[in-house]
This record gives structure tokens, C-alpha cells and sequence, in this order.
């Protein structure tokens, strides 16, 4: 139905026979019993419109001025072709045994309903075309071991049982029933004693969204376990996937907040007994530190720089090298969980058909083929020929190469923007440095460190919506084949895209920022007039993590709550505005509308790629730079918390229900899950190697100290510079700020002294940290991979319990088998017994093969209901 303009496809909730019996035929056909399983919408014209508008077109057609009035003639000939192509659309739904039902005198105006009804020979048919796996006759019992491990969860199970929601799947059951891959040639496998009830009969039911409603998208269940299996079957495997994977990945965080919490709390607990922020606070040091910038700054004492020492031991101390570890271990333990949770939604899934894009492009690749040899093909002989031809990749070059220029393009522009806000922040500080103000000289590290982090945000969030569409449009020009390939196609360039936008910022501060600077004399500048921005004294891991919160928070907040919260609300009270505008009398508005009608105004599903999304960048901030933000765990299970409650409301009072979809996994976001776990062992060690002071300190401790301690290391890891040797116009205006003359002032750098043979030039000490910094990159990740490697071994893939449950079903399926052949051979003896008694009384009539009728599927698979 999507070539009648913009329409809207959507399952709906079944209302029981007596709430149907109050909505006149509401849910049901006209007939009260057949229920709607789908509903298509389109729009239609009222009858007298439509002849006007067609009476019109004849008469412009006669009229020699028709050329100056062609849009009432365009419009009637589209309206026509729309009319001539539903009725096409909706015989093929009938030749295909779907019964339809139209409905175009609802109370939503300029809008028509088609409900569809599956009768029960299209389910069995589908149903085994799909292979969906059906639950038989037998039934067996999950015995319970005696084993002290049994007990174990037995007993976790009592005390976790307030935290489960109340609906019925969640109660313990001994007892499953057997599943096997549905077959109209083995019905009597199965139980068909209730028809109606067969195939998901709770999927039609509006009890299983009034359960959904309340143990599930409120948020006063948020401490509850989700309800799994009815999300499952409710909206299909796809989506219940998605909020499996949730709820894993938000248990997951909290081990990882607690020990993020932990190590944020012994910062706190250890920061006055730290020896080099002791030192850099104590005022009598009377270190002297150079200019920051160029004439507008002074000299200034390390003593102010106190505070940000302190604030980055709360982040940079022993124990993020431990978290950081083990962070790396629970990526990997994280994503061995979500290969192993993927077994408990093991679904046999039907082929992926091509797209009609695909196909499109397919036949006019043929026509132009045939042209060319000079034949001439019917249509169907054409759509022969279709099958045998495919898009190769001389087809798609053109839109390869426009993908190719386009993402470089796109990663560009990011470049460029984050280029600004570094020339931003270094003009911006230079001109509140001249500030006649003392307090907003003070403070000028810090206005200038956030409000630049909220300009990166704000770019962020328009450049995620501006990627988004371009990535769609990307993947819309490839023509991939499947609807498959599609979807992994545009998730690989969105998250491409957003991923560079959302850290490239990040990775500038961590890896970039204050080493590109020069020393005192010999500055590097951008256009020869932008010194480039050093870093604090206490290193740019306080920046980092004040760029790290402010971005993560302002995502979750603003992008991933509000604006599903927002959104939505406002599109669906637009819409009913507009078709208020067009209404009828107000009496007749009051009336009870039908579900369908009352769904046509929720917002339509666009997909899961939107909430995976939000959910891998996430990731990515809890892994890739949590040595400098260890509380990113738990800003990210609050945050999920909430996210589950919110994406359960909006599915299932926001949005339209979407059309029901298998998996058997998460699909190209488990790649993406594993490369983001992958890289974030690389990032964290060069983070605590580069950024962090980690290694200069332990080098000084176990090197240069006379005594072991960390007393000097401030001292230690500052070099000298002679105020003279400044470069002509960018001394200080004001030299005397601190009240007296300054002829030697220190840089964190090092570097030899002016009085040495070689001065400014690199010390010994500054490659034996770096030595040390590249020992401990290269030991930190080969111990890391090695501890994830034990841990893929403890995990398995498949769970004990899970493998032995398999083999399990394996030998009872057989045993099934056996049992009803077994039947089937005595039944068919006991049948040959009596025809051959019948036969001796009297040879008029020929013997039934009764044993062969029972063994066919029964008639009512292959008729339709009559009902």
C-alpha cells in the first residue's frame, strides 16, 4: 500500500468479544466474528469530489487553455492511478487467501481503513513457510537438581522474587512443552483443539498490553525485571531482542558503578595525604609558572592551580589503573553475555526477500539490456529475465564513490568544527585574561573549559540529526538488495558518522591537546596569532572528564530522554490538529472512535536503529575513556534505568505497534559492540600512559627520588626558562603583577635548563618517561587480552544448563516421532483387520484407506473459514 501516498501500516491490540460488542464492529469484521489482524490506512476523497475533480480534468482536457490549468487534470490522474493500484494491491491480498474488509465511513476524515483477516489455512501455511516453531502435544517436567548449586539458586531466586513483574510467564514452572518446527503434514503433533488460540493467541489480546502497560512502561516498576517474554510476544523477536539486551547491559553497569563508585570515593578519602598536590597547594613552594598566553597574561604562582590538583587526583590516582582493567574485562565479560542471552531467542528464520528498490533497479537494468539487443520481452518474460540479471559493482560505483567522497565529507566537517572551538577557546581566553574583572580572571581556565564543552555538545546533537539523514541517503543510493543488508549498511555509516562526531572532541583533549604547543621562546602558533592551548598543571585528564560528563550527561538528558519524550508529543498533537481542523460537527467527535482510528494518530515505528544507537555510543563513553571518569558507569545506569521505562511507554502508548519481525540475534551491533570493546583496551592504556601523570610519578618514584617518596616531583617535572629569552611583542604587558621582577619562570615540561650547554633542548628524563610510557602501553594491553581471554574460556558460549535442556528436546522429539508412528502403524493394522472382516461379509464395497485419510492434514488447512 505504499504507492497510495503516505500510508500509514500498523497490527493492532484485539479487543475481547464483549468491548467489541460496545464498539459496534469495532476490531472485529462487520460479522462480529472474525478478528482484524492488520489494518492498512490510506487516504481517499469523497465520491463527489473525486467526479468533480475528474469531470474537471475532461473538461481541461477538451478546453484549447488546458495548459494553463494542468494541476487539477495531474491531480485527478494521480488519484485515478492511486485508486487502480490499491485495487491491484488489494487483489493480490486476496489472491494470496486473505479476506479484506474496507472501511471508509469512519470518523476520521479523508482517511479510509482496510482490515485484513488471516484465516486458518493462511496462518498454517505461513506458519510453515516462516518454519516458526510451534509447541507439541508433549509436555515434560524440568527436573530440579539436588546439587549445593541448585539450592544456591534456588534460594537467590526466593529473595529476587519481589524484583520480578506480575504476570504469569514469570511464575516457576516445572512443566514446557516441546517445540518443533511446524508442518500441515504433521498437525497431529500439535495441539489444535483451540484454533484461536494456536498462533500467539495472546499477541490479539488487549490484556497482554494492559499487563504490558502496567508491569512493564511505568515507571514505578523501575526496579522490577522486565516481562521478556511477553514483550516477545507481543511485538515480536526483533524488539524483544533489543529489550533483552537493555535489561543484560544495564545489570551489567552495576558492578561497574559500584567499583567506579569505590575508586571515586578513595580519591576523595586519599587526596589530602596526596604528597604533589600537597606541594603545588603549599603557598611557600613560591614556584613562579610562565604566561599562559601571550601579553594579555601575567606570571602567576602554581599555589592557584591548587584546587584543579586536587580535583584531578579525584580522577587521576593508583586506583583508576585498576578500573580501567577491570572495565576492560567487563567489556569482554559483557559481550560474552550477549552472545549467550541470544540462545533464549532462538528463532528459525525465513529468507530475506529483495527489496522493491532492488528489484526496480533490476528491471530497468533488463529493459535497457533488451533495448539495446533489439527484442521485445513481455512482462512476464521480462520478469524472468529479472531474476537472472543483479546489480554488480560497476552498477553501484557511482554511488560507492558518492558514499566514499560524502563520508569524507561529513568526518571533515567535524575536524573543522572541533578546529573552531579550539581557535574558540584560545581567543576566549585571551580576551577574559584582559578583563578588567579579578573574578572572571580567576576563573578563566574553568569558564572557558565549560562553556566550550556545551558549544561541543550543542554542535554534537545538530551534527548527530544532519548524519543521520545523510547516512539514510547514502545507503538509499547503493540499492542493497535485502532489507537486511539495508539496515547493516545504514547502522555501519550511522554509527561511523556519530561515533567520529561524538569523540572527536574527546580524543583531541586526550591525545593532542598541550602537545602541540612548543616551550616559552619558541611557541607554536595557528595563522601566526593563535598560540596553541596548553593544559593545566595537574595534566588535561581535568578537562577530559569535565568534556566527558558534559557531553554524556547533555546526550542522555537532552537527545535521548527529551527528545523522546518530546517528540513524539508534539507530532501526534499536530496531527490531531490538522485532522480537527477538517472535522466534523463537535457531536460527532465525542463519539467513541474505533482502535484503528484512535492508533492512525500515534506516531509510526521507524525502527530500532535510533535506540541501539544511543545505547552503543553510551558504551562507548563508559569504556573508551573511563580511566578518566570512573563515575561514567554509573551516570549510564541511571540513565538506563530510566531509558527502559521510556522506550516501554513510548512503544506501547506512543507509537504505532510495529509489524512483528524475527532474529535470532542483535545482529551487526554485536561487531560494533566488540570492536568498541576492542579499542577501548588501546584508548584506556595510552589514556593512563599519555594523559594521566600515572607514569612520570612512578618513574620519579622509583628513579630520581632520593628517598622513594613522591616529595620533589613537582620540582622534578618543571623546567626552567630565563624571562629575557622571550620573543620581541609577546612578553607580559604587566610584568610586575605578582609585585615583583621575574627573571626565571617554570614550565611543565622536560627540558634542560638556560645555564646548561644545551639549553631548552629535551632532557634524558623526558625519554625515560617516555620509555616507561610505552613499556606500560604495550604491557597493559597484552595483559588485558590475556585476562580476556581466560575469561571468553569460563564463559562458554553455550550455558550448561542451556546445552543439556537442547539435547533434552532432541531425544524427546524423537521419541514423539516414534510413539505416533507407532500409533499411526496400529491404527492402520486395526483398520486392515476390519476391512478384511468387512470384506468377507459382503464384497460390494471396496475398503477405506482410513489409515491414509488420518495421515493427510485435515481439510480446514485448506479451505477458508466460513465463518
Amino acid at each position: 500500500m505504499s504507492v497510495v501516498g503516505p500510508c500509514l501500516c500498523q497490527l493492532l491490540k484485539t479487543l475481547t468479544p464483549e468491548e467489541n460488542t460496545q464498539c459496534h464492529y469495532g476490531l472485529y469484521f462487520q460479522d462480529g466474528q472474525r478478528r482484524v489482524d492488520y489494518v492498512l490506512t490510506y487516504h481517499v476523497k469523497r465520491p463527489g469530489a473525486a467526479r468533480h475533480a475528474r469531470t474537471t480534468s475532461r473538461l481541461l482536457t477538451d478546453n484549447p487553455l488546458a495548459r494553463s490549468l494542468p494541476r487539477a487534470s495531474r491531480q485527478a490522474e494521480r488519484e485515478d492511478d492511486k485508486r487502480r493500484r490499491r485495487e491491484e494491491f488489494e487483489k493480490n491480498l486476496l489472491d494470496m487467501g486473505l479476506e479484506l474488509e474496507r472501511d471508509e465511513d469512519g470518523k476520521t476524515p479523508g482517511v479510509g481503513f482496510l482490515k485484513i483477516h488471516a484465516p486458518w489455512n493462511v496462518l498454517c501455511r505461513e506458519a510453515e513457510f516462516m518454519k516458526l516453531k510451534m509447541p507439541t502435544k508433549k509436555m515434560y517436567a524440568m527436573k530440579q537438581s539436588s546439587s549445593v548449586v541448585e539450592k544456591i539458586n534456588s534460594l537467590i531466586s526466593k529473595v529476587l522474587e519481589p524484583l520480578r513483574p506480575s504476570v504469569e510467564e514469570h511464575k516457576t514452572k516445572n512443566i514446557k512443552h516441546l517445540s518443533y518446527t511446524f508442518s500441515r503434514e504433521k498437525q497431529h503433533l500439535f495441539n489444535l483443539s483451540d484454533k484461536d488460540s494456536f498462533f500467539d493467541s495472546r499477541t490479539r489480546s488487549s490484556i497482554v498490553s494492559t499487563l504490558l502497560y502496567e508491569e512493564w512502561a511505568s515507571y514505578s516498576v523501575f526496579y522490577k525485571y522486565q516481562p521478556i517474554g511477553l514483550v516477545r510476544k507481543y511485538f515480536g523477536e526483533k524488539i524483544g531482542l533489543y529489550f533483552a539486551w537493555l535489561g543484560l547491559y544495564t545489570q551489567m553497569l552495576i558492578p561497574a558503578s559500584v567499583v567506579g563508585v569505590i575508586v571515586f570515593l578513595y580519591g576523595c578519602a586519599t587526596v589530602d595525604d596526596n604528597i604533589p598536590s600537597m606541594e603545588i597547594c603549599y603557598p611557600k613552594e613560591n614556584i613562579t609558572m610562565c604566561p599562559l598566553c601571550d601579553k594579555a597574561c601575567s606570571y602567576w604562582k602554581l599555589s592557584t592551580a591548587c584546587a584543579t590538583a586536587r580535583a584531578s587526583y579525584l580522577f587521576d590516582n593508583p586506583a583508576t589503573v585498576f578500573f580501567s582493567i577491570f572495565m576492560a574485562l567487563w567489556g569482554e565479560s559483557h559481550r560474552a553475555n550477549d552472545s549467550t542471552f541470544c540462545l533464549y531467542f532462538v528463532a528459525c528464520l525465513h529468507q530475506d526477500h529483495p527489496r522493491a528498490e532492488y528489484e526496480l533497479r533490476v528491471m530497468q537494468k533488463s529493459q535497457k539490456k533488451e533495448k539495446g539487443s533489439l527484442k521485445k520481452v513481455i512482462p512476464k518474460s521480462l520478469y524472468g529475465t529479472m531474476t537472472m540479471q543483479k546489480l554488480t559493482c560497476r552498477d553501484r560505483l557511482p554511488a560507492y564513490m558518492t558514499n566514499l567522497v560524502m563520508m569524507l565529507l561529513m568526518i571533515g566537517v567535524t575536524f573543522a568544527i572541533v578546529f573552531g572551538v579550539i581557535l574558540y577557546r584560545i581567543s576566549t581566553k585571551a580576551a577574559l585574561h584582559m578583563s578588567s574583572n579579578p573574578i572572571t580572571r580567576s576563573h578563566v581556565r574553568l569558564t572557558v573549559k565549560t562553556t566550550a564543552a556545551i558549544l561541543n555538545l550543542v554542535v554534537i546533537l545538530i551534527l548527530d540529526e544532519v548524519y543521520g539523514a545523510v547516512a539514510r541517503w547514502l545507503t538509499v543510493l547503493e540499492v542493497p538488495k535485502t532489507d537486511k543488508s539495508f539496515e547493516q549498511r545504514l547502522i555501519f555509516k550511522t554509527f561511523i558518522l556519530k561515533f567520529v562526531n561524538a569523540f572527536t572532541p574527546i580524543i583531541y583533549i586526550a591525545f593532542f591537546r598541550g602537545r602541540l604547543v612548543g616551550r616559552p621562546g619558541s611557541y607554536l602558533y595557528v595563522f601566526e596569532s593563535y598560540r596553541m592551548e596548553e593544559c593545566a598543571h595537574g595534566g588535561c585528564l581535568m578537562e577530559l572528564c569535565i568534556q566527558l560528563s558534559i557531553t554524556m550527561l547533555g546526550k542522555q538528558l537532552i537527545q535521548n530522554n527529551l527528545f523522546e519524550i518530546g517528540v513524539p508529543k508534539i507530532k501526534k498533537l499536530i496531527r490531531y490538529i490538522r485532522s480537527k481542523r477538517q472535522a466534523f460537527q463537535e457531536e460527532e467527535r465525542q463519539k467513541r472512535l474505533q482502535r484503528y482510528e484512535i492508533d492512525h494518530f500515534l506516531e509510526p515505528f521507524a525502527g530500532l536503529t535510533p535506540e541501539y544507537m544511543e545505547m552503543i555510543i553510551q558504551f562507548g563513553f563508559v569504556t573508551l575513556f573511563v580511566a578518566s571518569f570512573p563515575l561514567a558507569p554509573l551516570f549510564a545506569l541511571l540513565n538506563n534505568i530510566i531509558e527502559i521505562r521510556l522506550d516501554a511507554k513510548k512503544f506501547v502508548g506512543e507509537l504505532q505497534r510495529p509489524v512483528a519481525a524475527r532474529a535470532k540475534d542483535i545482529g551487526i551491533w554485536y561487531n560494533l559492540l566488540t570492536g568498541v570493546a576492542k579499542v577501548a583496551v588501546i584508548i584506556n592504556a595510552f589514556v593512563i600512559s599519555f594523559t594521566s601523570d600515572f607514569i612520570p610519578r612512578l618513574v620519579y618514584q622509583y628513579t630520581y627520588s632520593n628517598n622513594g617518596s613522591m616529595f620533589g616531583f613537582v620540582n622534578h617535572s618543571l623546567s626552567y626558562f630565563n624571562v629575557s629569552h622571550f620573543q620581541d611583542g609577546k612578553e607580559p604587558m604587566d610584568p610586575l603583577h605578582l609585585g615583583y621582577a621575574v627573571e626565571i619562570c617554570r614550565y611543565k615540561d622536560y627540558r634542560e635548563p638556560p645555564w646548561s650547554t644545551s639549553p631548552y633542548e629535551i632532557s634524558k628524563e623526558f625519554w625515560a618517561v617516555l620509555a616507561a610510557r610505552l613499556a606500560f602501553v604495550i604491557v597493559f594491553q597484552n595483559v588485558v587480552m590475556l585476562m580476556s581471554d581466560v575469561v571468553d574460556w569460563l564463559i562458554p558460549d553455550i550455558p550448561k544448563d542451556i546445552s543439556m535442556q537442547i539435547h533434552k528436546e532432541k531425544i524427546l522429539m524423537v521419541e514423539l516421532f516414534m510413539r505416533e508412528e507407532h500409533g499411526k502403524m496400529q491404527r492402520m493394522g486395526s483398520t486392515a483387520s476390519t476391512g478384511a472382516k468387512q470384506k468377507g461379509s459382503s464384497n460390494s464395497y471396496p475398503p477405506v484407506p482410513v489409515a491414509r485419510q488420518r495421515s493427510m492434514p485435515p481439510a480446514h488447512c485448506y479451505k477458508p473459514n466460513n465463518v
